[in-house]
Order: C-alpha cells, then structure tokens, then sequence
C-alpha cells in the first residue's frame, strides 16, 4: 500500500511540476496557441528558408524523424509535421490490447489546433512571438543548445546512459518540462547521439528559429503538371460500373505509392480516396484501410501532391505515362466482361479481393501486378508492417522470387478453378483490428489446407497435366520487363526488394502465382492495421507463414520429385512437429514430376543457373560489382569475401554501407549485407535458437542497398583489399572492434557527417528516383 502511495504522491508531483511549469511560461511568454504562429512569409525569409533552412533539417533531422517510427512521432519530413509537433503516445506497440486511433499526418487531422486536441505539443513557440521568446519557447532550438553544451564526444564508443534500441522508453517532453529533461538527461540533445550541428548550421537553424521558425507553403505544381493531373483524374474516374471497379481496384494497390507524373523529381503525388470530385479541392477520405466504407455515396480517386521529402525507407516510385496506361488498359479491357454490381465495402468482402474484384478476370489483374511486381513486393516491405522484427522474421534473409506466368497458367483453365477456391479464403482483416483472437490462427490454418489440397488436385487433374512443370511455367517479363525475378534481404527487422538475382546463391527461393500475390498485398500492405492490437498483428505475422511456404512449395515444383522432401527438411531444420506436420502433410504434395532435365547433382544450383539463362534478357544488373569503380583485384577481393561462410562473419551488423575514398576524396559506395543462416524461420518468438552461424555469409554490391544502415565506414580505395581480407578473417568480437577501429565512420566519429552527406550524394547519383534519405534509427553504438 506504501508503494502506491508513494507513485500516486510522484504523479501528483511530477503533474504539479508541470502546471507550474506552464504557468511560468504562461507569465512570461502568453499562453500558448497555434494561431500566433499565422503570419505571411517575405520573399526573403522564404528563401532563406528554402536554401540554407530546409536541407539542413533534411540532411541532419529527417534521417531519425520520418514515418510512423519517428521518436515521439516528430516528423520532419514536411512543415505540416514540425508544425504538429510530438506526441507521447507510440505508433508501433505490440503489446497494446486495444486498437489506438490513427494519427497520420496529413490525414486524420487537418490543422495544427486538431492535433492539439489528439496531445500532439509543439517543438516550435506557439505563444509571444519575440526572439526571445521563440527561442525558449522552441523545443526544437532547445534540443540542438543542449547538444551544443555537451560539446565533442571525448570516446569513440557511447556509454550506456544513451539508449539506442527501438523499443527505448523515449522522452517525449514538451517545452514545459524541457528544464527538468536537462537535468535529468544532459547528453540527449539533438542530433542524438551523433556530432553536434557545425557552428553554421547552428547559427542558420538559431536565426531562423529566432524569427518564429515560420515555413512557407508548399509550392503548387505547374501548369503543365497539373494538366496531366486532370487528364489522369478524368481516366480514374468513370462513370460506369466497370471503370469505377478498376479505378477501385487501381488506388487499393497504389495508394501507397509517389506517383510521378513528368520527368522530374520534384512533383510527387499520391492516388486518394476524396469526397470531392476533379476540380474542386480534395477533400480526402480518411479510413483505417483502403477498402474501408467510404461514408459517401460515391468515391472520386483524385492525385494529392505529397509535400514530404523523399524518405528511401517508404519510397515506392511509379512513373505514370503514357506507355504505361495503354499497358494497363490492354489488361483490363482486353477481353469482353461486364461488371453487374459495385460490390460494396462490407467487411466480408471488402478484405477479400477475390470477392470483391471477380467480376475483373483474374488475368487482368495478375497482368497488372506483375507488371510492376518489385513494386507489388515492395509494398509489403516499406508500407507500415516492414517496422519491428515480428514482422519480418517470417521470411530468409536472402532468396530469389520469380513468377509464374500468366499465359501459360491462364490459358490453360485453371484460373477459374483457383479462382473458385480463393472466394472462401478468409484473411486476417476480417476481423477488427481491436478484437481479433489470436486462437482465429486455426481457422484460418484449416481454410489454407483446403486451398492448397485443392490445388494439387488441379495439378494432378486432367485439366491441371496440360500445364506443363518446367521452365516454361516461370515469366520472362516478356522479354522486356525487368520485375520478372527480384531479391528480397531480410536485415533482421526490416527488409529489401531489389529487382534481379542479387548475390550468391540463395537457401530458398519462391514462385508466386496471381493468388499468392494478391494475398501477400492484402495481407500485409492492404489489410494491415499498424494502429491494430497485438492479436491483430500476430495473427497477420502467422498467417504470413502459409504464404511462405506456399511460394517455397510452388518453387520445389520445378525440381525432381524425389528431391523435393529432402529439400524441404533441410529448409526446415529443427522445425517444431506442428510445422513438420503441416509442411509435409499429404494434402500439399503434388506428385508429378518435373519435366526439366537436369545434368548435375547440385540440383538446386542447376536450377537457379537455368533461370538465370532463361531470364538473362530482362536480369538488372544495377547493383552488380562490375558496374563500380573498382579494379579487377578489388572485386576479386570482395568476391572472395562473398564466398566466405561462418567465423566471425556473425558479429558483423545486419547492413554496412561504405564509402570507398580516393586520398580521402569519396569515389563510390558499396554495400555490405550479412545473411544470417536459420535452421528454420517458424519460430515465432525466439529467433536466436534457430540461428546457425557457422553458415553466415555477406553479399556485396555496388550503392546503397538497405534502408537502414546498421554501420557506415571508410575504406581508402588502395586499402580496399586489406579491407576485406580483415573481414574474412574475423574470429572475434574484438576483431570486429578493431575493423571499425580502423575503418568504422561510428556515431562518434567527427567525420561523421561528411561520409554521410557522400553516401546521400552517390545515392542520388546512382538511382536518382529510387533513393530517399536514409534511417539512422538502426545505427550501431559498439
């Protein structure tokens, strides 16, 4: 009873502590309130703004402050987000019972008073608007003063007052309090944990946060842009049933996408759901998901210019042209069909696509997501569930995908049976995200064994023995399109899609069909609720399971028959029964035999070499060795390394990124990607006792590839062979010590921002739509 005396006394207290607080800066500054911030914006101070405020912010704050993991959901990804503020509350919870309500910028509250009223505080003064007291009254001015103070890190390594793991208690305090958190916490200025701002950066954020730190507006896109604004508008919004149900079936794949619409990068746009139709200003939709009941009468599909810098951790590029439009048409007027009814948004149906789009043919749609399948793919990797390792621990850390193709299955009738079957395929967001039992798992188990028994009975069938099991059955893109094979890399809790066959070869691989896509998209992208409860999200991360091994299963098809179970239990090494019972289980076995002729013994190897000849048209090779800057020795080094398995290749981080200089001049970047081996990837919960490190092995390639670099280094171009002879060599965690003793760029490193701003810069040059800023979240501290 003492004890929570004593609590409730430290919470009257520390509340108390805060309303004095309040009241100070009450006296002294006016009470706080958005609209004191209003006023216009002189040419001058917007560009000043522009050219020396806003990349500062880009380049020294965004790469912590993005998306949905942002700390205290402060974004600085767009003046909207610094106006909002930070909030205590947490976006990725995964031990919340109860669904939160969603706080996303730009949708679920339209002005700076709104977010108030959801607890967001500001990091900019909202009360008097004086030099001074903008300073004391910014939280933001207040934060980089603090790190100012500490001054230059004095060791190479953190102490353990600085807390760097995701799941941190984070300290979102409001200005109000920020005098206690000096006290409390006297290293967390900002940039956290990284060298302080140079004294020109400072002096520019000072000045500018001494004149109220006001923002102008966005720009509004030309003339010429907005013309094929309307012009798409016009085409996403017919006025009968069958092209209302495309553009429906459009926007819930490509919502989270930026839409480019001309050749340059400074326009992005977003496809939304408005309640107003082309012409007037959107007003937009704003539900927990795509499908989710519109509350209208009827849906106008409108293009919203995304104000946000590019953040490469949720960048999903599309150019809309022309080309692409007239492919897309072909697809979905191609053949003779009628839509008869809008099929509505009833949660029975709306979360089944199959349901809901059956009146599409289904080779329309698979036609469409295969035509920018990495982008299919890498919805799931960069929308909201990439965050967290429970979320991605369900697939291997590196392995090819490739497609079946459309002509060959879809012309052979079994189409329409899959089809048949995949109407009673239920998917988690059946249910709601705040009540979802995780018990639900069964149910959804028992529905996958039937779609799955059904399919081998198709392939064991007359009409299934007319489509051939070889390499015929795997997309060649056509010839021309480079998504028919992707790399996926898992970095332990987030993850990469890449197109082409990256690396060595891989464990696993997977052959994805139109059903399986689709799922993959409703599951994960569509479907999932970053703001559900942990049954909502467990259940999700289950079922994800089947789909794994549903892609691996249809892989195995393409091998002989009699190898396929051995395969499949050295994939599933110390795999629990459960799991044993399902994956080999008689109801998913097809036992007909693989009609590719084979030479070797290495199966497998055999197979992954006749796909890539049979592919070699449309393989990118953007991030291949050869197409660096280095000499023939340095890749034969690096690819020595590649070839290189256990030892102390398991204390390196999940992604290394490296800056390779000339006399200290930057001249390229490669990438470093530890693949870490699992005897099994079905364990849910304790990942670390199926690890096998003494099968651990790296990819290297050129540029940036991983969202989230885990350790950034240095490496002169002339000791670049050194380099990766230390890495192969690694026996210890000291020995990895000493590789960034001599190489390591870490936190602490006063040449910290000049590799950083180098790597951002080839970044751009080498894929100048795809790259973003990248995440410092995941940096290492050792």
């Amino acid at each position: 009873m003492s004890r929570w005396l004593t609590l409730l006394c430290l919470l009257v207290l520390i509340s108390g502590c805060a309303a004095y607080a309040t009241h100070q800066f009450d006296t002294v500054f006016g009470s706080e309130d958005p609209a004191n911030r209003i006023s216009e914006l002189s040419e001058e101070d917007t560009v000043f703004y522009n050219e020396q405020v806003r990349p500062i912010l880009d380049s020294r704050c965004v790469s912590c402050h993005a998306c949905y993991d942002a700390p205290c959901q402060l974004k600085f990804t767009a003046s909207e987000g610094v106006e909002r503020g930070g909030s205590k509350e947490l976006v990725y919870d995964g031990t919340r019972l109860l669904a939160s309500s969603p706080t996303r910028l730009f949708i679920d509250a339209k002005t700076t008073k709104e977010w108030r009223v959801k607890g967001f505080h500001p990091v900019l003064n909202e009360r008097e608007q004086s030099p001074s007291a903008n300073l004391q009254g910014s939280l933001l001015y207040r934060t980089i003063a603090l790190r100012k103070k500490q001054g230059a890190f004095t060791q190479p390594v953190l102490s353990d007052d600085y807390d760097f793991s995701l799941a941190r208690d984070q300290q979102c305090v409001s200005v109000e309090e920020y005098q206690q958190f000096e006290k409390d916490y006297p290293n967390w200025g900002m940039p956290y944990g990284l060298p302080a701002l140079n004294a020109n950066e400072y002096n520019v954020l000072t000045r500018w946060l001494a004149k109220g730190g006001k923002m102008p507006k966005a720009e509004l896109a030309p003339e010429n842009v907005q013309q094929q604004v309307a012009l798409w508008e016009s085409r996403l919004n017919s006025d009968n049933l069958k092209g209302q149900l495309i553009s429906r079936y459009i926007y819930e794949h490509l919502y989270l996408y930026s839409l480019y619409l001309d050749d340059g990068e400074d326009y992005r746009f977003q496809l939304v759901r408005s309640k107003t139709p082309p012409g007037e200003p959107i007003d937009r939709i704003a539900t927990r998901r795509p499908y989710d009941a519109p509350g209208v009468d009827h849906v106008y599909y409108r293009f919203w210019l995304d104000p946000e810098v590019k953040v490469q951790k949720n960048h999903i590029p599309m150019q809309l042209d022309e080309a692409r439009y007239l492919r897309w048409m072909s697809y979905f007027y191609g053949e003779d069909y009628k839509v008869t009814k809008d099929p509505g948004y009833d949660a029975k149906v709306a979360t089944n696509p199959f349901k809901a789009f059956r009146e599409i043919p289904a080779y329309a749609r698979y036609r469409f997501l295969l035509d920018h399948s990495q982008k299919t793919i890498m919805a799931f990797i960069k929308g909201p569930v990439c965050r967290g390792q429970v979320a991605v621990n369900v697939i291997n850390e590196q392995f090819w995908v490739y497609f079946i193709d459309p002509e060959v299955v879809h012309n052979k009738g079994s189409a329409d049976y899959l089809e048949d079957q995949v109407q009673d395929l239920d998917l988690p967001a059946v249910g709601s995200s705040t009540t979802l039992n995780p018990a639900s798992w069964i149910g959804f188990s028992e529905q996958q064994k039937s779609y799955l028994s059904a399919k081998a009975a198709l392939f064991e069938s007359e009409v299934g023995k007319k489509v051939p099991i070889d390499l015929s059955l795997i997309w060649d893109g056509d010839g021309n399109n480079e998504n028919a094979a992707l790399t996926i890399f898992r970095h332990f809790d987030n993850a990469s899609v890449v197109k082409g066959m990256v690396g060595q070869h891989p464990k696993t691989a997977w052959v994805i069909d139109y059903p399986l896509l689709e799922r993959i998209h409703y599951l994960l992208v569509a479907g999932f609720d970053v703001y559900g409860n942990v049954g909502h999200q467990l259940v999700t991360r289950l079922y994800m399971d089947f789909l794994r091994m549903e892609g691996e299963m249809n892989f195995l098809l393409l091998l002989p028959k009699e190898d396929r179970e051995s395969i499949r239990k050295y994939w599933y090494r110390d795999a629990n029964e459960t799991i044993k019972n399902y994956i080999f289980s008689d109801y998913i076995k097809i036992d007909r035999q693989s009609k590719i002729s084979y030479e070797t013994d290495d199966h497998q190897s055999e197979l992954y070499e006749m796909l890539r000849k049979k592919l070699a048209k449309v393989l990118d090779h953007d991030y291949d060795l050869e197409q660096s800057k280095l000499s023939p020795n340095q890749r034969k080094a690096l690819y020595r390394l590649q070839a290189k398995r256990g030892d102390g290749l398991a204390f390196l981080p999940n992604v290394v990124t490296v800056l390779v200089t000339k006399q200290g001049v930057p001249m390229d970047v490669i990438s470093m990607i530890h693949n870490k081996a699992h005897a099994n990837i079905s364990s849910l919960l304790d990942e670390e006792a199926a690890r096998l490190p003494a099968e651990d092995g790296v990819t290297l390639v050129k540029g940036v590839l991983g969202d989230y670099p885990n350790a950034l280094m240095q490496v002169e171009e002339s000791e670049l062979i050194d380099w990766a002879n230390q890495v192969a060599n690694l026996k210890t965690r000291k020995n990895y010590s000493d590789l960034l003793d001599g190489f390591g760029i870490r936190r602490t490193h006063p040449n910290f921002w000049f590799v950083s701003d180098a790597i951002a810069n080839f970044n751009r040059q080498d894929r100048p739509r795809e790259s973003g800023i990248l995440d410092y979240n995941r940096l290492e501290n050792r």
